[in-house]
């Protein structure tokens, strides 16, 4: 019989957690031609690449946003007052 390995508690593969509602809505958008951005005085905006056209995000604010790149799934770039992100990109 062939000897079977040990695997020590600390070598368990950590899986990443589900994304709400929200963070699922909010990445779709950021992967299909939307950046999102948010200034000092105001919340979090959608804003359309190819028009400029923008939108509110309805139930998205900052905790929403820190979530997602806490997972490393946005990239943020800060302008002035200004602060963006972007999804990064898939490897």
């Amino acid at each position: 019989m062939p000897k079977q390995k040990r695997v020590s508690k600390k070598q368990t593969a950590k899986v990443a957690p589900k994304l709400t509602k929200t963070e699922e809505d909010l990445l779709w958008h950021l992967e299909n031609g939307y950046q999102l951005e948010s200034a000092i005085a105001g919340g979090p905006i959608l804003r359309n690449l190819k028009d400029q056209s923008t939108m509110r995000t309805a139930s998205a604010n900052q905790s929403t946003i820190h979530a997602l790149e806490e997972r490393g799934l946005v990239t943020e770039t800060t302008d002035g007052l200004t602060t963006t992100w972007k999804a990064k990109k898939k490897s």
